[in-house]
């Protein structure tokens, strides 16, 4: 009975901050009948003692005050980033749960938990992550001067460990750098823990943090590929390096050629899994020769790196076996950065546009890829016309669309035509309407320059947007339609458009959006979009998740990686801002004027 009292006050204690009508005195005596020891909560100390609880109220109070100013700063000068201004109402939550304790430290001993947080730290470039954003490097010299250190420093330590473990937890969930920081269409606010809870409940208190953290990273096949594809590549730049560059050749190499590079480069593929390593025998410097083997395996490393499989060795080709694996490993940290991005829906999203790759694929219910086609994307020399990622629902598809001309192109490509030619319009298919769509007749150049009118091009087989548009409405007015312009999909760089995605095969992308619409078979849709009427709306039976990405280092479904070329810089930009290191920007940088589309 009376450990139960003596309990039911400690518990009270902590929770009014040990504002407690219970004596010294009478605790005590408590104490000596009981014959038992307790242990305060946070002073990580045991007393038998009258005189015991009362020194730890004192140091608590002390602890409690060095943990206040610590929050309050928001700068802590022995973290690897001092400022932790992002986080402060975090941590001061934090604190305000626990009463005030400390979280990490147990009379002056780290918690397993504490200890189980430094080893996740450490581990945390496995998952391409950046150790010294966690003090992975700190924390061994911490611990040992844990033991004798005062309530301020044992303080400093509770705190670094709670924004480290904070920033982990949150950078492992939801990605380091705000995707609106970069003008793109996805949020991340849907997916934020609550972090403060997350740390009380789920960290502080695990049995095992291995089993704590299941479920904190990304739920989908494609990221845990992509984490091991990082491993095997971090493990060949510990084991390998960067190895010299291979010479490039002159002219295009056929088998039989003489290359000075053949054995560096057989031994390259082999290591890179592009060619057995049984098969560089004929290739190494006895012959000096490029050989069927050696093509061969060039021809997968090409399949792999948005290069013509020919097998034929090419400035191209060296050019990107010359990578640096260092850079292989930036990719594929860039690839799980943007991973976290997402939520369920659009991580595993039906219809999925990879721009770097310029492809299109859809998958089916089991997330198993069932198509895939070339695409067209925005123009890479344009800022204003690049393709941003996004994610959003698609709601239905328009047959025989307008294309209603943005202000932007209106003002900067059509006027000037205009101002040459009264009729380029009518030549052009164009036709001016009001804001309701009703026909103008009486327009001016001056009046289309100043948006008093709008332009439309008239639906139809030579319409920009081709037959068909698929909507998944959006602020960035981006959306995938088919094009006229088909002749562009045998390019192998398809970067031409004002922002939206042209698609090779709208037909087949058509008929599977609509696959569960009864009324809409395969026939009926190819009529309408050839001979049916004009502007048609056809609503899906449910939203599909249309996710449009970014990866220039993807898993395919065969487990092998494939490179892309940063087209538009999004890895660079990515990769500036994470190396200015915490606290990362938030605010959206300035909207682009992007979806212009055609």
């Amino acid at each position: 009975m009376i450990a139960r009292f003596l309990l039911q006050h400690a518990t009270a204690a902590s929770a009014t901050r040990r504002s407690t009508a219970l004596s010294a005195a009478s605790l005590a005596v408590l104490l000596a009948l009981a014959g038992c020891h307790t242990h305060t909560a946070g002073s990580g100390t045991t007393s038998s003692t009258a005189s015991a609880p009362a020194t730890d109220h004192a140091k608590n109070d002390a602890m409690e005050q060095a943990l206040h100013a610590d929050v309050a700063a928001a700068q802590l000068a022995s973290l690897h980033w001092p400022n932790f201004s992002d986080y402060k109402t975090l941590v001061q939550s934090f604190y305000d749960q626990r009463g005030w304790d400390p979280a990490w430290v147990d009379d002056h001993k780290p918690t397993k938990q504490a200890l189980a947080l430094t080893r996740l730290f450490a581990m945390s470039a496995s998952k391409g992550l950046n150790p010294d954003d966690y003090d992975a490097s700190l924390w061994q010299d911490r611990l040992a001067k844990l033991a004798g250190a005062s309530d301020q420093q044992v303080a400093d330590f509770d705190t670094a460990m709670t924004v480290s473990a904070m920033r982990y937890v949150s950078d492992l969930h939801i990605g380091r750098v705000n995707p609106q920081h970069f003008s793109f269409g996805v949020s991340v606010q849907t997916k934020k823990y609550d972090l403060p809870n997350f740390m009380v409940q789920q960290v502080v208190a695990a049995g095992d943090m291995d089993d704590a953290m299941k479920g904190v990273e990304p739920d989908s096949d494609g990221y845990r590929d992509t984490v091991k594809a990082l491993n095997h590549y971090q493990d060949l730049a510990k084991q390998v390096g960067d190895a010299a560059p291979l010479p490039v050749p002159t002219k295009p190499l056929t088998p039989g050629a003489p290359y000075a590079g053949a054995d560096a480069l057989s031994k390259q593929l082999a290591m890179l899994g592009d060619m057995d390593g049984g098969s560089t025998a004929p290739a190494n410097s006895a012959s000096g020769g490029y050989t069927q083997a050696i093509s061969e395996g060039v021809k997968s490393f090409q399949s792999r790196n948005n290069l013509a499989p020919d097998g034929r060795l090419t400035p191209q080709t060296v050019a990107a076996l010359n990578v640096p694996l260092t850079v292989r490993v930036h990719q594929l940290q860039d690839t799980l950065e943007r991973l976290r991005w997402l939520a369920p829906e659009y991580l595993n999203a039906p219809i999925a546009v990879n721009i770097p790759e310029f492809v299109l694929r859809a998958y089916g219910d089991d997330h198993k890829e069932e198509f895939h086609m070339k695409v067209v994307v925005g123009q890479a020399i344009q800022d204003d016309h690049k393709t941003p990622v996004l994610v959003q629902e698609m709601k239905y598809v328009v047959l025989r669309p307008y294309w209603n001309v943005t202000p932007t192109i209106v003002k900067k490509e059509i006027v000037p035509h205009v101002n040459a030619n009264k009729g380029y319009l009518e030549a052009k298919n164009f036709e001016v309407v009001d804001r309701t769509g009703k026909l103008v007749e009486n327009w001016s150049a001056s009046g289309l320059e100043h948006g008093e009118y709008m332009v439309r091009e008239k639906p139809g087989p030579k319409n920009s947007l081709g037959l068909v548009k698929f909507m998944f409405p959006n602020k960035l007015n981006i959306y995938l339609h088919s094009t006229p312009a088909t002749q562009l999909f045998d390019q192998s760089k398809r970067d031409f458009s004002h922002g939206c995605v042209r698609l090779q095969e709208p037909e087949k992308l058509a008929d599977w959006v609509l696959r569960d619409k009864s009324d809409w078979d395969p026939d009926k849709i190819h009529d309408a979009m050839e001979n049916g009427e004009d502007n048609k709306i056809v609503s899906l039976s449910h939203p599909i998740p249309v996710l449009i990405f970014y990866e220039t280092a993807r898993v395919g479904d065969d487990g092998k990686v494939y490179f892309f070329n940063d087209i538009y810089g999004y890895d660079k930009d990515m990769e500036d801002v994470l190396a200015k290191g915490d606290p990362f920007p938030t605010a959206p940088e300035p909207k682009k004027v992007t979806g212009d589309t055609a």
